[in-house]
C-alpha cells in the first residue's frame, strides 16, 4: 500500500513523502534540513510512517554545529634593544572586505624584559628529582649561582619578593597563561601536569632566594658529591657505577665557571680536595688515552699526523683551562700533541667543538688560531634581525651537539674575545629560544643561565618602558600595571566598545620603540567570528600551515590522488586523503594542531594514541568534530601529514578549518583556509 512519512517538529524544504514499497524490500528517503541562520545546539528528529491502521515511528537527536567559527589570528612583534620598528597586521587591516565578519577582541601584550626568563628557570635546576651525579651538581651550582646573583643585583630578591606577593602571574607556567588567547584550553591537553610542575618550579623561587636555604642546599650537595667521589678521583654517573671521564669533566668544568664568575672565590680544604682529586682522575684518564695512542704508533698501526683528538681529549683541554696552575709549567707529552691536533684539525670538528678548540688557543698563548676560528664562525653564522645570530647546523644527541649548550659555549668564546655585538646577538636567539621552549635539561638550563647572566652587559638592570603607537595614537602605558622584572603587560585594545571599521584599519598599524638594551617582544592577537567557508588562509606567523583534501581513488596503477574543488563529485563511500602542509622556522614546544572535518566525513582512525610520522612524534586525539595532534616538541623545519577519512553521509557543508599553535608562546599561531565539500548521489 502507498506509505506517507513525515518528518515532524523541524523546519523542511518538503514535509512528507509518498512512495511504494514491497513486502521484504527497504527504500532510502532523503531530506533537506534547513537549519535557522542563528544556529541551534541540537535537533529533535521524529520520523512516522503510516500504512492503512498500522503505523511506526522513530525520534532521534543530531548535533548542530554552527557555522561561524571563533578565530583568533596573531601578529608577534620582536623589537631589538634600541631600535624602533614598525608593523602591519595585514589580515586585520583587510576585515571590511568581509560582511559576514564580526570583530569580538583585540588584545595586546608585550614583555618590556624577558632576561628575567631566564631568572626563572633557576629552580628548576635546584628541583630536578633524580640523585645522579650530574643533578646533584646541578644543585649546587644552582644554589652557588643564585646567591652569586642576588649580592650582585640587589634588585633581584625584591623582584621576586614581588612576584610571591603581588605579581603572583608571573609565577603561572606559560601553558596556564592566556588561556583566552588559545586555541586549546589546559585541560584539553596532554601537558596539564607539565604545567604544574612549572608553575611549582617558578613557586619556588621565593625559596631559592633565600640566602640560609640556598647556603644548606649546597653544602648539602656538595656534602653528597665528596661521599660519591671514587678513590681515584672520578665520578660515575649514579652511585655503584664505574667512573665517567665525561661526568668528572663536566663537574670539573662546572667548578671552572663557578670560579670564572667570582661565584666560587674561596673553596674550604674539603672541596679543594675534592676538586684537585677530581683533576688528577682526568690527568690519568688524558695519559692513559695517550699511552694508548702511543703504542699503536710503536706498533706501526697508527699516523702519528692523523687525526686523533676524540671529543673527550677535548673537553679535557678544555677544562684545564679553569685551572692553569694544575698543568705545571712544563706541559706534559700528552697536553701539548693533543693541543697541536686542536690546532691542526679544527676545521673537521662540529661549531661546539671549535668553539672549546677557540677558547683553549685563547687561554694558552695561541690567539691568531683563535681568531681564524672566530673568523670563521662569524662567516658561517647566520644573521636574524629578530633571530639573532645562530647557526644553522644538524643537531645530534651527543652532548656537543645540543643547540642551548653550543649557543651558551658561542657566547662565552665571543665575551671572551670582547666581541660584544655578537654576544648581544648570540644571547638574543638564547632568549628567543626561551619564548618558544621550556628548557628541560638541568645541563642545558645550566649553561643557558651562565652564557645569559654572566656575559656582556647586564640586561637584568633594564626597566624603561617600550613605547606603543597604534595608528597614530600612542599609548599611555604609564597607569598599565607591570609585572615586575619582566615588565609584562596585557591590555584589551577595544575596551571602550569601538569596533568600527576604521578602528580596525587604524589598529593594525604598529609601531614600537624600545630603549632597552635587551630584546623586548609581545603579540597582537584579533578574535573574529567568520562563517567557516569564508575564512581565508592566514600566514604571517613563523608558524605556517596548508591544508588540502584529495579524492583516493584505486586504478589498475594504484590509488590515484586528484585535488578535491566544489565541484568535484563526491558520493558516500568515496575515500578521502587529508593533506596538511606544515611549516616552522624555529624549534617550538606544547605545539597543538586541530583539524576540523566536514559532518560527511568519518575518520578511520578512532582510537587515541602516541605516533610517529616524517621523524615526528605527537599524540592523536580523534574528537567528534576535528582530529587533534600534540606536539612535544617541533623542531624547526616542514612536515607533511596524512590521513584517510570516508564519506558516510550527503550534503553540502563546510569542511571547516585546521589551526595550530605553540601553546607556551601563542603569539605563533595560523590556520587554513575554510572549504566547502557538495556530496551527492
Amino acid at each position: 500500500k502507498p506509505l506517507s512519512w513525515n518528518v515532524v517538529e523541524v523546519s523542511n524544504l518538503n514535509d512528507g513523502k509518498i512512495f511504494q514499497i514491497k513486502p521484504g524490500e527497504s527504500f532510502p528517503l532523503f531530506w533537506k534540513i534547513k537549519i535557522p541562520v542563528n544556529g541551534a545546539s541540537a535537533l529533535m528528529l521524529r520520523y512516522v510512517a503510516k500504512a492503512g491502521d498500522f503505523s511506526d515511528g522513530e525520534e532521534t537527536t543530531i548535533p548542530v554545529l554552527t557555522n561561524r567559527q571563533l578565530v583568533t589570528e596573531t601578529m608577534p612583534m620582536s623589537v631589538r634593544g634600541g631600535a624602533t620598528k614598525n608593523f602591519k597586521f595585514q589580515s586585520l587591516l583587510d576585515a571590511d572586505k568581509s560582511p559576514t565578519l564580526t570583530t569580538h577582541k583585540l588584545t595586546l601584550e608585550f614583555t618590556q624584559n624577558p632576561a628575567w626568563y631566564a631568572v626563572q628557570a633557576l629552580p628548576y635546576l635546584m628541583e630536578y628529582p633524580y640523585e645522579c651525579t650530574e643533578q646533584l651538581f646541578a644543585r649546587y651550582y644552582a644554589n652557588t649561582l643564585a646567591t652569586n646573583v642576588a649580592n650582585s643585583h640587589p634588585k633581584i630578591k625584591a623582584v621576586f619578593d614581588r612576584w610571591r606577593t603581588i605579581d603572583v602571574e608571573a609565577l603561572k607556567s606559560n601553558l596556564s597563561k592566556n588561556q583566552e588567547l588559545k586555541t586549546a584550553l589546559l585541560e584539553e591537553t596532554p601537558w596539564v601536569l607539565q604545567a604544574q610542575n612549572e608553575e611549582v618550579q617558578k613557586k619556588n623561587i621565593g625559596l631559592l632566594f633565600d640566602l640560609n636555604k640556598m647556603s644548606n642546599e649546597a653544602q648539602n650537595a656538595l656534602n653528597k658529591m665528596h661521599d660519591r667521589q671514587e678513590l681515584d678521583g672520578g665520578y660515575s654517573w649514579f652511585p655503584g657505577g664505574r667512573p665517567s671521564w665525561f661526568i668528572t669533566q663536566y663537574i670539573v668544568c662546572g667548578f671552572g665557571h663557578l670560579k670564572m664568575l667570582g661565584a666560587v672565590t674561596k673553596t674550604d680544604d674539603k672541596t679543594q680536595t675534592m676538586i684537585t682529586n677530581a683533576i688528577h682522575f682526568c690527568d690519568t684518564e688524558f695519559e692513559k688515552n695517550y699511552a694508548e695512542l702511543e703504542k699503536l704508533f710503536a706498533e706501526k698501526k697508527a699516523n702519528r699526523e692523523d687525526d686523533h683528538l676524540s671529543s673527550l681529549d677535548l673537553q679535557y683541554l678544555y677544562a684545564k683551562t679553569f685551572f692553569p696552575d694544575s698543568v705545571g709549567k712544563i706541559k706534559t707529552p700528552a697536553f701539548n700533541y693533543f693541543r697541536t691536533q686542536a690546532e691542526k684539525y679544527w676545521l673537521s670538528r662540529g661549531i661546539y667543538e671549535q668553539a672549546m678548540i677557540a677558547l683553549v688557543m685563547k687561554r694558552n698563548g695561541k690567539p691568531s688560531v683563535t681568531n681564524d676560528i672566530t673568523k670563521s664562525l662569524k662567516e658561517r653564522a647566520m644573521n636574524n634581525d629578530e633571530l639573532g645570530m645562530y647557526w644553522k647546523n644538524d643537531w645530534g644527541y651527543l652532548w656537543h651537539q645540543q643547540p642551548i649548550e653550543t649557543q651558551s659555549m658561542m657566547i662565552e668564546l665571543f665575551n671572551e674575545v670582547g666581541d660584544q655585538k655578537s654576544v648581544d646577538d648570540l644571547k638574543v636567539w638564547l632568549l628567543k629560544n626561551k619564548q618558544t621552549n621550556a628548557w628541560t635539561t638541568t645541563k642545558a638550563t645550566s649553561e643557558a643561565v651562565y652564557a645569559l647572566l654572566k656575559t656582556g652587559d647586564n640586561w637584568l638592570e633594564d626597566d624603561a618602558n617600550v613605547q606603543i603607537k597604534i595608528g597614530e595614537q600612542d599609548l599611555d602605558l604609564s597607569q598599565i600595571k607591570k609585572e615586575a622584572g619582566t615588565g609584562y603587560f596585557k591590555m584589551d585594545l577595544l575596551d571602550d566598545g569601538r569596533r568600527t571599521t576604521e578602528n580596525r584599519k587604524i589598529s593594525g598599524n604598529v609601531t614600537v620603540s624600545n630603549p632597552n638594551k635587551v630584546v623586548a617582544w609581545g603579540a597582537m592577537y584579533w578574535q573574529y567570528f567568520e562563517n567557516l567557508d569564508k575564512i581565508k588562509t592566514f600566514k604571517e606567523t613563523p608558524l605556517t600551515i596548508n591544508k588540502k583534501l584529495f579524492l583516493a581513488t584505486n586504478t589498475d596503477k594504484g590509488e590515484v590522488m586528484s585535488p578535491i574543488i566544489y565541484t568535484t563529485g563526491l558520493k558516500p563511500g568515496d575515500k578521502i586523503k587529508v593533506r596538511i602542509e606544515l611549516r616552522v622556522d624555529r624549534d617550538m614546544e606544547f605545539v597543538h594542531m586541530k583539524d576540523m572535518r566536514a559532518a560527511g566525513f568519518e575518520p578511520i582512525n578512532v582510537l587515541s594514541g602516541y605516533k610517529y610520522q616524517g621523524g615526528l612524534g605527537y599524540y592523536e586525539m580523534t574528537r567528534d568534530a576535528a582530529t587533534n595532534f600534540f606536539f612535544d616538541y617541533l623542531p624547526k623545519g616542514t612536515y607533511v601529514f596524512e590521513y584517510p577519512l570516508f564519506i558516510n553521509q550527503r550534503g553540502d557543508m563546510s569542511n571547516g578549518i585546521t589551526t595550530i599553535q605553540c601553546m607556551y608562546a601563542p603569539e605563533f599561531a595560523s590556520h587554513s583556509e575554510g572549504v566547502r565539500v557538495v556530496i551527492k548521489n
